[in-house]
Protein backbone atom coordinates (compact mmCIF):
# COMPACT_ATOMS: atom_id res chain seq x y z
CA UNK A 1 0.00 0.00 0.00
CA UNK A 2 1.38 3.26 -0.49
CA UNK A 3 2.17 5.82 2.30
CA UNK A 4 -0.54 8.45 0.90
CA UNK A 5 -3.17 5.93 1.31
CA UNK A 6 -3.36 5.53 5.21
CA UNK A 7 -3.88 9.72 5.33
CA UNK A 8 -6.99 8.82 2.95
CA UNK A 9 -8.29 5.78 4.15
CA UNK A 10 -10.81 6.06 7.33
CA UNK A 11 -10.31 2.88 9.81
CA UNK A 12 -13.78 4.60 11.52
CA UNK A 13 -15.85 4.78 8.59
CA UNK A 14 -14.60 0.92 7.60
CA UNK A 15 -15.87 -0.02 10.83
CA UNK A 16 -18.86 2.07 10.94
CA UNK A 17 -17.73 3.39 14.20
CA UNK A 18 -17.28 6.77 16.19
CA UNK A 19 -13.78 8.02 16.77
CA UNK A 20 -14.20 7.51 20.32
CA UNK A 21 -15.51 4.58 20.40
CA UNK A 22 -14.47 2.54 23.50
CA UNK A 23 -12.54 -1.47 22.75
CA UNK A 24 -15.15 -3.24 24.20
CA UNK A 25 -17.75 -1.75 21.28
CA UNK A 26 -15.22 -2.19 18.92
CA UNK A 27 -14.63 -5.42 19.35
CA UNK A 28 -18.41 -5.99 19.46
CA UNK A 29 -18.56 -4.75 16.09
CA UNK A 30 -15.55 -6.27 14.57
CA UNK A 31 -16.86 -9.59 15.23
CA UNK A 32 -20.21 -8.70 13.62
CA UNK A 33 -18.71 -7.45 11.02
CA UNK A 34 -15.88 -10.62 10.47
CA UNK A 35 -18.77 -13.43 11.13
CA UNK A 36 -20.70 -11.14 8.19
CA UNK A 37 -17.93 -11.16 5.52
CA UNK A 38 -15.66 -14.15 6.19
CA UNK A 39 -14.54 -16.02 3.04
CA UNK A 40 -15.60 -19.00 4.47
CA UNK A 41 -19.07 -17.70 5.06
CA UNK A 42 -18.28 -16.54 1.29
CA UNK A 43 -16.75 -18.85 -1.04
CA UNK A 44 -15.74 -17.23 -4.11
CA UNK A 45 -17.43 -13.73 -3.47
CA UNK A 46 -14.16 -11.76 -3.98
CA UNK A 47 -15.77 -8.71 -3.11
CA UNK A 48 -16.74 -9.67 0.60
CA UNK A 49 -13.11 -11.15 0.31
CA UNK A 50 -11.98 -7.53 -0.15
CA UNK A 51 -14.11 -6.00 2.52
CA UNK A 52 -13.14 -8.89 5.17
CA UNK A 53 -9.07 -7.44 4.62
CA UNK A 54 -10.18 -3.80 5.00
CA UNK A 55 -12.18 -4.21 8.41
CA UNK A 56 -9.19 -6.76 9.74
CA UNK A 57 -6.93 -4.04 8.56
CA UNK A 58 -9.13 -1.52 10.30
CA UNK A 59 -9.44 -3.62 13.50
CA UNK A 60 -5.84 -4.29 13.74
CA UNK A 61 -4.07 -0.82 13.61
CA UNK A 62 -7.85 0.86 15.93
CA UNK A 63 -7.63 -1.81 18.67
CA UNK A 64 -3.88 -1.19 18.99
CA UNK A 65 -4.01 1.74 21.29
CA UNK A 66 -0.49 2.95 20.31
CA UNK A 67 -1.62 2.25 16.33
CA UNK A 68 -4.83 3.95 17.22
CA UNK A 69 -2.86 6.62 18.97
CA UNK A 70 -0.29 7.08 15.81
CA UNK A 71 -2.94 6.89 13.57
CA UNK A 72 -5.32 9.27 14.72
CA UNK A 73 -2.43 12.15 14.76
CA UNK A 74 -1.35 11.39 11.20
CA UNK A 75 -5.47 11.33 10.09
CA UNK A 76 -5.82 15.48 12.47
CA UNK A 77 -3.03 16.29 9.86
CA UNK A 78 -5.79 16.26 7.18
CA UNK A 79 -4.69 16.71 3.18
CA UNK A 80 -1.96 18.96 4.19
CA UNK A 81 0.53 16.37 4.93
CA UNK A 82 1.34 14.62 1.58
CA UNK A 83 3.98 12.71 0.87
CA UNK A 84 4.99 14.69 -2.65
CA UNK A 85 7.65 14.17 -5.24
CA UNK A 86 10.42 16.21 -5.27
CA UNK A 87 9.50 20.13 -5.05
CA UNK A 88 6.09 18.74 -5.00
CA UNK A 89 4.51 21.97 -3.39
CA UNK A 90 3.58 22.85 0.63
CA UNK A 91 3.24 20.56 3.52
CA UNK A 92 5.28 17.05 2.58
CA UNK A 93 7.92 16.15 4.44
CA UNK A 94 8.49 19.09 7.12
CA UNK A 95 4.75 18.89 8.01
CA UNK A 96 4.85 15.03 9.13
CA UNK A 97 8.65 15.65 10.56
CA UNK A 98 7.27 18.69 12.92
CA UNK A 99 4.51 17.23 14.52
CA UNK A 100 5.91 13.81 15.38
CA UNK A 101 9.34 16.38 16.70
CA UNK A 102 7.19 17.98 18.51
CA UNK A 103 5.76 14.34 19.99
CA UNK A 104 9.36 13.26 20.45
CA UNK A 105 10.50 15.51 23.50
CA UNK A 106 10.73 18.38 20.14
CA UNK A 107 13.51 16.84 18.37
CA UNK A 108 14.28 17.73 15.14
CA UNK A 109 13.62 16.14 12.03
CA UNK A 110 16.91 14.49 12.28
CA UNK A 111 17.90 11.23 10.24
CA UNK A 112 16.37 9.45 13.61
CA UNK A 113 12.63 10.74 12.80
CA UNK A 114 12.98 10.27 8.63
CA UNK A 115 13.84 6.19 9.90
CA UNK A 116 10.39 6.90 12.92
CA UNK A 117 8.23 7.69 10.71
CA UNK A 118 9.38 5.02 7.64
CA UNK A 119 8.90 2.55 10.14
CA UNK A 120 5.25 3.44 10.63
CA UNK A 121 5.11 2.69 6.67
CA UNK A 122 7.22 -0.39 6.42
CA UNK A 123 6.56 -1.98 3.10
CA UNK A 124 3.81 -4.73 3.13
CA UNK A 125 4.89 -7.97 3.74
CA UNK A 126 3.11 -11.17 2.65
CA UNK A 127 0.17 -11.28 5.18
CA UNK A 128 -0.91 -7.94 5.24
CA UNK A 129 -1.58 -6.36 8.36
CA UNK A 130 -2.22 -7.55 11.23
CA UNK A 131 -1.84 -7.04 15.21
CA UNK A 132 1.74 -6.09 14.89
CA UNK A 133 3.15 -2.73 13.95
CA UNK A 134 1.96 -0.84 10.74
CA UNK A 135 2.46 -3.90 7.66
CA UNK A 136 3.77 -6.33 10.04
CA UNK A 137 2.61 -9.85 9.34
CA UNK A 138 0.85 -11.35 11.55
CA UNK A 139 -1.70 -14.72 12.22
CA UNK A 140 -5.49 -14.69 11.60
CA UNK A 141 -7.08 -15.78 8.57
CA UNK A 142 -4.75 -16.05 5.94
CA UNK A 143 -2.20 -13.59 7.67
CA UNK A 144 -4.79 -10.09 7.65
CA UNK A 145 -5.46 -10.46 10.97
CA UNK A 146 -8.63 -12.13 10.95
CA UNK A 147 -10.74 -14.26 13.87
CA UNK A 148 -8.64 -16.67 15.31
CA UNK A 149 -9.63 -20.14 15.68
CA UNK A 150 -10.79 -21.44 18.87
CA UNK A 151 -8.45 -23.91 21.15
CA UNK A 152 -8.71 -27.65 20.89
CA UNK A 153 -10.54 -29.99 23.75
CA UNK A 154 -8.65 -33.16 24.88
CA UNK A 155 -10.32 -36.23 25.72
CA UNK A 156 -9.31 -39.74 26.38
CA UNK A 157 -11.01 -43.54 26.86
CA UNK A 158 -10.07 -46.84 27.03
CA UNK A 159 -12.02 -49.53 24.77
CA UNK A 160 -12.15 -53.02 25.00
CA UNK A 161 -10.82 -54.95 21.66
CA UNK A 162 -14.57 -55.77 20.49
CA UNK A 163 -15.48 -52.14 20.40
CA UNK A 164 -12.55 -51.28 18.68
CA UNK A 165 -13.00 -53.76 16.27
CA UNK A 166 -16.37 -53.41 15.39
CA UNK A 167 -16.84 -50.02 16.14
CA UNK A 168 -19.25 -47.91 18.64
CA UNK A 169 -21.01 -44.64 19.24
CA UNK A 170 -20.05 -43.46 23.09
CA UNK A 171 -20.14 -40.85 25.73
CA UNK A 172 -17.37 -38.47 27.13
CA UNK A 173 -16.45 -35.65 29.14
CA UNK A 174 -13.91 -33.16 27.71
CA UNK A 175 -10.71 -31.81 29.71
CA UNK A 176 -13.11 -28.86 30.87
CA UNK A 177 -16.25 -31.66 31.98
CA UNK A 178 -18.58 -30.69 28.79
CA UNK A 179 -20.41 -34.18 27.73
CA UNK A 180 -20.38 -35.11 24.00
CA UNK A 181 -20.51 -38.09 22.00
CA UNK A 182 -18.29 -39.69 20.02
CA UNK A 183 -18.29 -42.28 17.39
CA UNK A 184 -15.41 -44.90 17.55
CA UNK A 185 -14.80 -46.34 13.89
CA UNK A 186 -14.27 -49.86 13.04
CA UNK A 187 -10.83 -51.19 13.37
CA UNK A 188 -9.13 -48.13 15.53
CA UNK A 189 -6.23 -48.46 16.40
CA UNK A 190 -4.48 -48.31 19.90
CA UNK A 191 -2.91 -44.95 20.67
CA UNK A 192 -5.02 -43.30 17.81
CA UNK A 193 -6.50 -39.73 17.70
CA UNK A 194 -10.04 -38.88 16.59
CA UNK A 195 -10.55 -35.08 15.84
CA UNK A 196 -14.16 -33.90 15.89
CA UNK A 197 -13.87 -30.79 13.55
CA UNK A 198 -15.52 -27.93 15.15
CA UNK A 199 -16.74 -29.27 18.65
CA UNK A 200 -13.93 -27.38 20.70
CA UNK A 201 -13.81 -24.07 22.44
CA UNK A 202 -15.53 -21.30 20.05
CA UNK A 203 -13.73 -18.89 18.89
CA UNK A 204 -12.72 -15.67 21.03
CA UNK A 205 -13.64 -13.09 18.07
CA UNK A 206 -15.98 -14.82 15.83
CA UNK A 207 -13.26 -17.06 14.14
CA UNK A 208 -13.89 -20.83 14.06
CA UNK A 209 -14.41 -22.84 16.82
CA UNK A 210 -11.63 -25.42 17.68
CA UNK A 211 -11.72 -28.90 17.69
CA UNK A 212 -12.64 -32.31 20.05
CA UNK A 213 -9.46 -34.66 20.04
CA UNK A 214 -9.76 -38.05 21.79
CA UNK A 215 -7.08 -40.66 22.07
CA UNK A 216 -7.83 -43.80 21.94
CA UNK A 217 -6.65 -46.72 24.04
CA UNK A 218 -7.54 -50.29 23.75
CA UNK A 219 -7.27 -53.20 26.66
CA UNK A 220 -6.00 -56.35 24.70
CA UNK A 221 -8.01 -59.63 23.99
CA UNK A 222 -7.19 -62.69 25.70
CA UNK A 223 -7.27 -64.72 22.38
CA UNK A 224 -6.90 -62.33 19.38
CA UNK A 225 -4.24 -59.89 18.72
CA UNK A 226 -4.36 -56.77 15.71
CA UNK A 227 -2.09 -57.32 12.67
CA UNK A 228 -3.51 -53.95 10.63
CA UNK A 229 -7.00 -55.14 9.84
CA UNK A 230 -5.99 -58.80 10.43
CA UNK A 231 -6.72 -61.00 12.99
CA UNK A 232 -4.29 -63.16 14.41
CA UNK A 233 -4.89 -66.37 16.72
CA UNK A 234 -2.53 -68.84 18.02
CA UNK A 235 -4.44 -72.46 17.94
CA UNK A 236 -2.35 -75.61 19.65
CA UNK A 237 -2.68 -78.66 18.14
CA UNK A 238 -1.75 -82.43 19.25
CA UNK A 239 1.15 -84.10 17.32
CA UNK A 240 -0.70 -86.34 15.69
CA UNK A 241 -2.71 -83.93 14.63
CA UNK A 242 0.52 -82.00 12.85
CA UNK A 243 1.64 -85.65 11.03
CA UNK A 244 -1.51 -87.37 10.32
CA UNK A 245 -4.06 -84.17 9.26
CA UNK A 246 -6.78 -83.19 11.13
CA UNK A 247 -9.95 -81.08 10.86
CA UNK A 248 -9.73 -78.29 13.73
CA UNK A 249 -12.09 -75.52 14.71
CA UNK A 250 -10.64 -72.30 15.34
CA UNK A 251 -12.42 -69.36 17.33
CA UNK A 252 -13.63 -66.07 15.89
CA UNK A 253 -14.16 -62.95 16.99
CA UNK A 254 -17.88 -62.17 18.70
CA UNK A 255 -19.30 -65.23 16.01
CA UNK A 256 -19.47 -68.88 15.64
CA UNK A 257 -16.53 -71.43 15.36
CA UNK A 258 -15.01 -71.92 12.13
CA UNK A 259 -13.30 -75.55 10.08
CA UNK A 260 -9.80 -75.93 8.98
CA UNK A 261 -7.96 -78.27 7.65
CA UNK A 262 -4.67 -79.02 9.17
CA UNK A 263 -2.79 -81.15 5.97
CA UNK A 264 -0.43 -83.87 7.31
CA UNK A 265 2.76 -82.88 8.05
CA UNK A 266 2.38 -79.49 8.99
CA UNK A 267 5.10 -77.96 11.14
CA UNK A 268 4.34 -76.16 13.87
CA UNK A 269 4.13 -71.94 13.20
CA UNK A 270 2.34 -72.85 10.34
CA UNK A 271 -0.32 -69.80 9.29
CA UNK A 272 -3.70 -71.11 8.37
CA UNK A 273 -5.90 -67.81 6.59
CA UNK A 274 -9.77 -67.74 6.98
CA UNK A 275 -10.50 -64.98 4.20
CA UNK A 276 -12.94 -62.48 5.44
CA UNK A 277 -12.74 -62.91 9.01
CA UNK A 278 -10.63 -59.84 10.04
CA UNK A 279 -11.31 -56.29 10.96
CA UNK A 280 -14.31 -54.92 8.86
CA UNK A 281 -13.81 -51.24 8.45
CA UNK A 282 -14.37 -48.28 5.26
CA UNK A 283 -10.65 -49.19 4.55
CA UNK A 284 -11.00 -52.95 3.96
CA UNK A 285 -11.61 -55.90 5.28
CA UNK A 286 -9.26 -58.45 6.79
CA UNK A 287 -8.81 -61.81 7.15
CA UNK A 288 -8.56 -64.43 10.59
CA UNK A 289 -4.67 -65.14 10.53
CA UNK A 290 -4.59 -68.78 12.86
CA UNK A 291 -0.95 -69.93 13.78
CA UNK A 292 -0.71 -73.42 14.59
CA UNK A 293 1.39 -74.66 17.49
CA UNK A 294 2.22 -78.53 18.54
CA UNK A 295 1.29 -78.68 21.73
CA UNK A 296 3.55 -81.18 24.06
CA UNK A 297 1.88 -83.42 26.86
CA UNK A 298 3.17 -82.84 30.04
CA UNK A 299 1.88 -86.02 31.00
CA UNK A 300 1.81 -89.30 30.13
CA UNK A 301 0.41 -92.58 31.18
CA UNK A 302 2.48 -95.78 31.03
CA UNK A 303 0.93 -97.03 27.66
CA UNK A 304 1.18 -93.67 25.91
CA UNK A 305 4.95 -93.98 27.22
CA UNK A 306 5.19 -97.05 25.67
CA UNK A 307 3.76 -96.72 22.50
CA UNK A 308 6.06 -93.23 21.92
CA UNK A 309 9.37 -94.99 22.42
CA UNK A 310 8.23 -97.51 19.97
CA UNK A 311 7.46 -94.84 17.57
CA UNK A 312 10.94 -93.48 18.60
CA UNK A 313 12.65 -96.75 17.47
CA UNK A 314 10.98 -96.23 14.40
CA UNK A 315 10.75 -92.59 13.28
CA UNK A 316 13.57 -91.37 10.63
CA UNK A 317 16.82 -91.38 11.83
CA UNK A 318 18.11 -87.89 9.96
CA UNK A 319 18.51 -85.04 12.52
CA UNK A 320 16.52 -82.39 12.21
CA UNK A 321 18.85 -79.65 13.23
CA UNK A 322 21.36 -80.26 10.96
CA UNK A 323 20.36 -77.99 8.61
CA UNK A 324 20.37 -74.87 11.41
CA UNK A 325 23.92 -75.88 12.72
CA UNK A 326 25.21 -76.30 8.67
CA UNK A 327 23.78 -72.62 8.82
CA UNK A 328 24.96 -71.45 11.97
CA UNK A 329 28.94 -72.72 11.12
CA UNK A 330 28.63 -70.20 7.99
Amino acid sequence: MASQDWFDKDFYKVLGVSKDVTPAELKKVYRKLARTYHPDSNPGDAKAEAHFKEISEAYAVLSDPEQREEYDQLRAMGSGARFAAGGGGGGGFEDVFSTFGQSRGGRSASSADFEDIFSMFNQQQPGGFGSGRFGQPTGGFRGYGGPSRGADVTARTTVDFVTATKGETISLRGEDGTPFKVKIPAGVSDGQKIRLRGRGRPSPDGGENGDIVVQVSVRPHPVFTRDGLNLRVTVPITFTEAVLGATIEVPTLGGDPVKLRVAPGTPSGRVLRVKGRGVQSTKGTGDLLAEVQIAVPSHLDDAAREALERFHELEPTENPRADLMSKARG
